[in-house]
C-alpha cells in the first residue's frame, strides 16, 4: 500500500513538473501593478499575434488552458495566460457567501481587472514579434472582464467569448465591438444560452460581426474538459476564428 502511496505522490510530481515547465513566466508594469503573465513558446511563423487568455474564478489549474495555448500556437498565434485574478481574488472568490457574495465582489474587483487587461493588450500590442495584432479569449468570469476590457477598444482586434458576457447590471454605454465569437454549451446553467443568444443579438444591432457557437450538450465548464471531443472542436474553432481575424 505505502509503495502504491508513493509512486502515485512520484507521477503527481511529475505531471506538475511537465506543467510548469510548458509555460514560461513574466510579469508586465500595469497602472495598477505587475502582473502574472504566462506564455507557451511563439508560434513558428515571423509574425505571431497575441492573444490573452482569462480564466474562469478558479484560475488557470486546469490542464485544458494547456491544451489551448498548444493549439492556439499550432495555429500561428502567441497564446498568453494573463493572470489578472489574484491569489486572493481566487480564494476571496471561493470562500464568498453564494452567488450575491461572489458577484458583490466582481462588481468590486472589476475596475481593476478591467484596467489590468488593458495594460497587458498595449503592452503585447507593442511587441513587434505580434505586428500589432491583439486578441482576448475569456472563459466564464473571464469572459466578463472580456466584454468589459475590449469594449470600444481599437487596441482589440477580436474576442472570443465562453459561456459568460457582460457582467449583471453592466450599464455603460457599448457603441462599438471586436469581431466577436461567442462560444456557448447548450446546457449551461450557470449562463444560459439565452444570455448567449440575447448578447449575439446586442452584437448584431451595433452592426459588428458575431457569430454564435453552440455545442450539443456542454455544461457551463465543457471548454475545459481535458481531452473532451467537443471541447477540442471549440478550442479549434476559437483558433481559427482568431487566426484568421488577427492575420488581417
Amino acid at each position: 500500500m505505502r509503495l502504491f502511496f508513493c509512486i502515485l505522490v512520484f507521477l503527481a510530481c511529475m505531471f506538475v513538473n511537465a506543467h510548469a515547465a510548458s509555460r514560461q513566466q513574466f510579469t508586465v508594469p500595469t497602472p495598477g501593478g505587475r502582473i502574472l503573465v504566462e506564455h507557451f513558446g511563439n508560434c513558428a511563423k515571423a509574425t505571431c499575434p497575441a492573444v490573452l487568455i482569462l480564466s474562469g474564478s478558479k484560475g488557470f489549474g486546469a490542464t485544458a488552458y494547456d491544451e489551448i495555448g498548444q493549439t492556439f500556437r499550432a495555429a500561428g498565434l502567441n497564446a498568453y495566460l494573463v493572470h489578472v485574478l489574484s491569489a486572493a481574488d481566487i480564494d476571496a472568490i471561493a470562500t464568498a457567501s453564494g452567488a450575491r457574495g461572489r458577484i458583490a465582489f466582481y462588481a468590486q474587483r472589476l475596475p481593476e481587472w478591467t484596467s489590468a487587461v488593458r495594460g497587458v493588450a498595449a503592452y503585447l500590442e507593442g511587441q513587434p514579434l505580434h505586428g500589432g495584432k491583439v486578441g482576448v479569449l475569456g472563459i466564464s468570469l473571464g469572459a466578463q472582464i472580456a466584454s468589459t476590457a475590449t469594449v470600444g477598444r481599437a487596441d482589440i482586434d477580436a474576442v472570443v467569448l465562453v459561456d459568460g458576457g457582460f457582467p449583471n447590471g453592466y450599464s455603460q454605454p457599448v457603441r462599438s465591438l471586436p469581431p466577436l465569437l461567442l462560444i456557448w454549451g447548450s446546457a449551461d446553467r450557470t449562463f444560459p444560452l439565452s444570455i448567449g443568444r440575447e448578447l449575439q443579438r446586442a452584437a448584431q444591432r451595433l452592426g459588428g460581426s458575431v457569430a454564435l457557437d453552440v455545442y450539443d450538450g456542454g455544461a457551463h465548464d465543457f471548454f475545459l474538459k481535458s481531452a473532451s471531443p467537443i471541447a477540442e472542436a471549440a478550442h479549434r474553432n476559437a483558433a481559427d476564428f482568431l487566426a484568421a481575424h488577427l492575420s488581417r
